[in-house]
């Protein structure tokens, strides 16, 4: 102890005041080693004075206060100090958080819109290349990315509403359900196939503008013109909206000097004909009877008259078309010729609305022919009448319609009584012939011959207007006489091929054969002046399998002759999947390429033609 306070320093005592020794530190009580002493946390406190004997402790109680702060009360001082300059630090720094706060956020707006900024000019420095591949594989795509959430759709039928009138957008039940399918229509659409609505826009403006909106907000869309499409073409496969072209049905100036007419989509084709025959001109293609102006060109048709006067393609001048984002583009001017760039003209015809919307054509028409006549022969086998179709064209003769219908269309035609006159139930060539009197007359004498030399066992031409249009109205009702004779519940199916010439009574008979075998109701009837012709089947819904597998090895035979899988319908959904056989992969990737330069977003009358995205498993039926 003596050791212990010699190394301590002596506490000042006042004036007069009695030195006492430094309090003694209580020791252990635990062990008997040497004094240790508590160890605190914050700081060194002492233990209370432990008195030896009962005259120290009353001398210390007896002791005056010391003038100056003790040891313990310097201690309270210097701790109550720092916790009020803590208390200070903290008041101060919550004053200055908020400051800081806004500071750091304006520091990370700042390096965050700088970061933009170099990006952006990064960007346009150094753009990203192109992809250099010319196809597209299927294996390559990406599903199509579109925004179909029902606010979504509602917020932007407010904006067609904007554009075109509430009159104008429909949403009623009936009216989705025929812009969906049709009673002929070869695809079978399912529940889920229907638009959102049925939008009517009058101008290429206002098209322009629907385009623009659904371009925003990813909305797929459809257009519609006439409805007698075969092969699943306005079928709205993923929802969206239609776009139906029945207001825009304009002729909207005819050039008779230069002989060509600017048209609406809407426009139908025998309307037209009805108001150029009042300027003694016609426009050739005839398809099917409601087939409109916008359709015909989506498909390429043609009719009965493509032998003399060719296809769709060939009579269409000009287009005005709006693209898959709203911006409107003209193909080409009014000549008959031009050399002019790319044709873009003849690009749209036949892609089905699945690269632009036609909005206005301008078409070429001819003079109306000074005389006219029909004739029918019929023969023992459809072998026979298609071996004179081979004879009558490999000889020339300026025809204008060669039409074939087999011995079962014949027999529907009569059952339906849809003519005036009953008709010889086997297979029958409808011949149409065009010229000047004497030419025409020429014409029927020429083929009459050739008829009798290759089998034929009648011979009837029209020796008046009334006889023609007779002789000619059985060809016009072939469709609707077949569908008039099925029972209820059956559905139809219309399909078509078309191959070389020399070809053709090998298909034709052999496709005949199989459609015998099948047991399924059926005709063949054909545009076979150029080699196309048509299958009808009648099917229920539990022949629907049988009725596939018909038109599946037609299709193939077609295929392996070196013709093709559609010679006027179009692709659609039906025959889509065929187009690799007859074009080859590479070239349809090249068309898939096409699609997703014009159409990046997928909105154009999507799945047509060319798939977009992989099939499911089975899908697809094996070649």
């Amino acid at each position: 102890m003596s050791r212990l306070a010699g190394k301590m320093p002596k506490l000042a005592t006042a004036p007069g005041a009695r030195p006492s020794s430094f309090p003694s530190m209580r020791p252990s009580r635990t062990s008997s080693t040497p004094l240790q002493f508590r160890r605190l946390e914050s700081t060194q406190r002492f233990s209370p004075p432990s008195s030896s004997t009962a005259s120290e402790t009353k001398s210390a109680t007896t002791r005056k206060p010391s003038s100056g702060p003790s040891f313990k009360g310097q201690l309270t001082q210097s701790i109550t100090k720092r916790i009020q300059r803590e208390r200070d630090d903290l008041k101060r720094l919550s004053h200055m958080r908020p400051q800081n706060s806004v500071g750091r956020m304006m520091g990370m707006t700042f390096v965050l819109f700088s970061v933009g900024a170099i990006s952006y000019w990064c960007g346009l420095k150094y753009p990203k290349e192109a992809d250099p591949a010319s196809t597209l594989p299927l294996a390559a795509t990406k599903p199509p990315k579109h925004n179909l959430n029902p606010a979504h759709l509602e917020a932007a039928w407010s904006d067609f509403v904007a554009i075109v009138g509430k009159d104008n957008v429909s949403t009623a039940e009936d009216v989705i359900s025929q812009h969906a399918t049709s009673e002929w229509s070869t695809h079978r659409a399912a529940a889920d196939q229907k638009a959102f609505c049925v939008v009517y826009p009058a101008t290429t403006e206002e098209v322009s503008e629907l385009m623009k909106i659904c371009h925003y907000r990813r909305i797929p869309v459809v257009g519609y013109s006439g409805g007698t499409s075969l092969e699943g073409h306005y079928t709205p496969t993923r929802s969206g909206i239609c776009i139906d072209f029945s207001r825009m049905n304009k002729v909207l100036s005819l050039h008779k000097d230069d002989l060509d007419v600017v048209v609406q989509p809407g426009v139908g084709w025998e309307d037209l004909n009805e108001m150029l025959a009042e300027q003694n001109l016609f426009f050739p293609p005839d398809p099917g009877p409601g087939a409109q102006i916008g359709g015909m060109i989506g498909t390429g048709c043609s009719g009965t008259n493509a032998y003399r006067y060719g296809t769709m393609r060939e009579w269409v001048l000009s287009l005005t078309v709006v693209m898959a984002d709203g911006t409107v583009i003209k193909t080409r001017q009014r000549p008959r010729k031009s050399s002019a760039g790319y044709d873009l003209t003849r690009l749209f015809i036949g892609s089905e609305g699945t690269l632009g919307l036609v909005t206005e054509a301008t078409l070429k028409v001819t003079v109306k022919p000074a005389s006219e006549s029909v004739a029918v022969a019929s023969f023992g086998s459809i072998r026979e009448a298609a071996n004179c179709v081979a004879k009558v064209v490999g000889e020339g003769v300026p025809v204008a319609a060669v039409e074939i219908l087999d011995d079962d269309q014949m027999r529907f035609i009569n059952q339906a009584g849809a003519t005036s006159r009953s008709w010889k139930e086997a297979p029958t060539i409808f011949f149409k012939f065009t010229g000047t009197p004497s030419g025409v007359k020429e014409q029927v004498a020429i083929v009459q011959k050739i008829t009798k030399g290759s089998g034929g066992k009648s011979f009837d031409f029209a020796k008046d207007e009334q006889e023609r249009v007779e002789l000619w109205s059985a060809r016009k009702e072939a469709l609707w006489s077949t569908m008039a004779v099925k029972k209820p519940g059956d559905r139809v199916w219309t399909g078509d091929v078309a191959v070389p010439m020399s070809r053709l009574p090998d298909i034709i008979d052999q496709t005949k054969q199989d459609l015998g075998r099948s047991g399924l109701k059926s005709s063949i009837v054909g545009h076979v002046g150029d080699g196309n012709f048509h299958i009808i089947l009648l099917y229920s819904d539990a022949e629907r399998k049988l009725a596939e597998e018909c038109v599946h090895r037609m299709v193939k035979r077609a295929v392996e002759m070196e013709g093709t899988v559609t010679g006027e319908h179009g692709v659609g959904l039906v025959k889509r999947d065929y187009l690799p056989h007859e074009l080859g992969e590479s070239t349809v990737d090249a068309m898939r390429k096409i699609k997703a330069a014009f159409d990046p977003l997928c909105l154009l009358n999507c799945d047509k033609v060319v798939r977009v995205e992989k099939p499911a498993r089975g899908e697809v039926a094996e070649w």
